[in-house]
């Protein structure tokens, strides 16, 4: 079984060290590092018809173990995603739940050694058309240590806290034939708590989610002097506010006569999904 992943794991396993090394200068990125777990990709969609597969590295010096499981979250109109208890979950979020297929769910990663997740959707026959999304964590299992020192009678109980990193993604099944329309309302810059800041309301309709990247540009120049990556608006939120820390240098240019776009990402098309222009003061 672990030919079938030879090919692929070796092309990421590139990806990942150069990730590594020029991360800090990227705004987004397809893989997704915390504490010595690195993944990729950050985002499945399927379709019901062909699985999938993320790929994970332990980039740390020493074995590493992660466990595997299914979350539910929602996004509420600021962004914050929040957790969803299975007990309050609403019929959407159920049936995603039942439907994704994935293995293992336990893994155990040498330094530097990669290894995949597969991962499928099962809907059923009868399922009714529309998009189901659940959470994919991968978190790391603590590594037991020995007892070094115990305390002196009567100094009480000593307690080491030791922290649980992970690293979650969503898993987006697209049932029948979705569409989505975007509009940009009301750009911009107000006086944030750490400096200026970008506003932007966008509002969403449709049965589907959206993801995409943000350009600002002037009129006649498709060079942009804002960009953001990333974006997503998903498909339980009517509207969603979105807003970015900017330098002085960013808040001073974007003044004037502005075209704002958001667009799919550039791996899938770069697609406009929705635009306006205005004028900045």
């Amino acid at each position: 079984m672990a030919k079938k992943f030879t090919r692929p794991i070796r092309a990421t396993l590139a990806a990942f060290a150069a990730l590594a090394a020029f991360g800090s200068l990227l705004p987004a990125s397809p893989a997704s590092a915390q504490g010595d777990l690195l993944v990729a990709p950050t985002r499945i969609i399927l379709d019901g018809r062909r699985g999938a597969e993320v790929i994970l590295s332990n980039i740390g010096s020493e074995e590493a173990t992660y466990r595997i499981g299914l979350e539910l979250r929602r996004m509420t109109s600021t962004g914050q995603l929040i957790d969803v208890e299975t007990e309050a979950a609403n019929e959407l979020e159920q049936a995603a739940l039942s439907m994704i297929r994935y293995a293992p769910r336990r893994i155990t990663l040498p330094p530097g050694q990669p290894q995949a997740v597969r991962i499928a959707a099962r809907p059923g026959a009868d399922l009714p058309d529309g998009e189901y999304r659940v959470h994919m964590s991968f978190r790391a299992i603590p590594n037991p240590r020995p007892v070094t020192e115990t305390p002196e009678e009567g100094e009480g109980i000593s307690i080491k806290l030791v922290p649980i990193y992970g690293v979650t993604i969503p898993i987006i099944v697209r049932h029948g034939r979705l569409q989505a329309t975007v509009a940009i309302h009301d750009p911009k810059v107000v006086a944030g708590q750490r400096g200026p800041e970008l506003q932007i309301a966008m509002s969403r309709s449709g049965a589907s989610s959206t993801y995409g990247e943000l350009r600002v540009t002037r009129p006649g120049s498709d060079e942009p002097i804002f960009m953001a990556r990333g974006i997503a608006i998903y498909s339980e939120l009517a509207e969603r506010t979105v807003q970015f820390d900017l330098t002085p240098e960013q808040a001073a240019a974007l003044k004037g006569q502005l075209r704002f776009e958001y667009r799919d990402m550039p791996e899938a098309g770069g697609a406009l999904i929705a635009a306006v222009e205005t004028v900045l003061g």
